[in-house]
């Protein structure tokens, strides 16, 4: 693949259909955004692809008709003028913005946006509820969700004061966060001043929360919703996950419980939700009640899941996008799997002392699926190690060896 050092610049590898709409699809260098593409690109839908990164996994895929480098979206006054730019010279008609270094600054500029292009996204306002986990709590329990118990303490003096009221075992969560990121799991009293200070210093006023004991499923409701009413539905129950001890999930399959499925969907409802998003929840084994543990307000990891089983979420929202009349089948096949093989069960299977008493076994493949390995389209996998390598051999990762600074 080659590309132009200009970092605004296409680089096109066949001429787009014009009688279709064209879609940038952001964040190239993320693992879901591979599925995503290989779905867009199936119905027969335009589209390009955008990373601040040039090895970006997504770039390799056959279905990615253009690759684009944009700026580092953290420079958001830079990333916003640079879509606006893209947009007016007819690079793309539609965005979707895939992960949350992007979301965050489109939902913010959602209106200017729009302008120059369509954005089946939710407003700020409402994407800030769903992604600030304190916030979700409080609409929670506004809507009847069952939550686990849970304290936050708006300022430390408040923290001080109420901290001896904390039952054990806890969780300090990050209130804005993604994966296991600085999550904390606390069992004696005397460690959570120090760890909830620590973890304060990164994240501001975490929240704390009844840990739930161990042996209940992990549940995901995916939603899409046309301006607060759900247009489509899906529901997986996570089996493995790397971190062992809590991370993305490495192995899932799909699932179906109606009374979840309307709990999670009332939920998004009453925020007037628009565009994709996955609830999630755990079973507490205690009393057998499946509790929000949190709302992840754009596409999620697992998304290949959905698709193999039947609900194309990327090409719904699509239709959403251009005003098409959405046709989401009735039901979708379950149970199903679909894995995260290289590297997150393998790295999940080694890190596992339980590893050759695992159920499903690992060597168990019957009739699943793969988020990245496609025989059909290979190329990602090979953009996955690209993009290893490239951080493997950094001038800076070399200067710790050879002792240059």
């Amino acid at each position: 693949m080659t590309m132009h050092s200009n970092p605004i610049m296409l680089k096109a590898d066949s001429h787009p259909n014009p009688m279709t709409h064209k879609i940038l699809v952001t964040d190239a260098g993320q693992r879901k955004s591979v599925p995503i593409i290989r779905a867009l690109g199936r119905a027969g839908i335009d589209l390009v692809c955008g990373e601040s990164s040039r090895y970006a996994m997504g770039f390799y895929s056959k279905y990615c008709r253009g690759r684009y480098l944009y700026p580092d979206p953290e420079k958001e006054d830079d990333f916003i003028a640079w879509l606006i730019d893209q947009a007016s010279q007819g690079a793309f008609s539609i965005l979707f913005p895939i992960d949350e270094r992007t979301m965050t600054p489109v939902t913010r500029n959602l209106t200017t946006l729009q302008k120059y292009m369509r954005v089946p996204v939710v407003d700020y306002q409402t994407y800030s509820v769903a992604h600030d986990k304190a916030k979700t709590i409080e609409m929670a329990k506004q809507c009847g969700v069952p939550i686990p118990k849970t304290w936050w303490f708006p300022t430390l003096d408040a923290f001080h004061d109420g901290k001896d009221e904390i039952e054990m075992p806890c969780i300090i969560k990050p209130r804005i966060s993604s994966g296991s990121r600085g999550l904390r799991y606390i069992s004696k009293h005397n460690a959570l001043e120090r760890e909830f200070l620590e973890i304060h210093k990164k994240y501001p006023y975490p929240l704390i929360q009844d840990r739930l004991p161990s042996g209940g499923a992990t549940l995901g409701v995916e939603l899409l919703l046309n301006h607060g009413k759900v247009a489509a539905f899906f529901m997986h129950k996570r089996l493995r996950e790397y971190p062992v001890s809590g991370g993305p999930s490495t192995l899932r399959e799909s699932a179906y419980d109606k009374a979840l499925i309307e709990t999670a969907s009332r939920l998004l409802t009453s925020m007037g939700w628009h565009g994709v998003a996955m609830v999630e929840f755990k079973v507490d084994p205690r009393d057998q009640v499946a509790k929000l543990m949190e709302i992840n307000p754009k596409f999620w990891g697992s998304i290949a899941l959905p698709i193999f089983a039947g609900v194309n979420f990327p090409h719904l929202l699509y239709q959403l996008a251009v005003g098409e009349t959405m046709q989401p089948p009735s039901l979708y096949r379950y149970p199903v799997r679909c894995r995260w093989l290289i590297p997150g069960d393998i790295l999940h299977f080694i890190t596992n002392p339980n590893r050759f008493q695992l159920h499903p076994s690992f060597f168990d493949f019957r009739g699943e699926s793969d988020d990245l390995i496609d025989r059909d389209d290979l190329g990602p996998l090979y953009g996955m190690f690209l993009s290893f390598l490239s951080r493997v051999f950094t001038e800076n990762m070399w200067g710790k060896y050879i002792g240059r600074r």
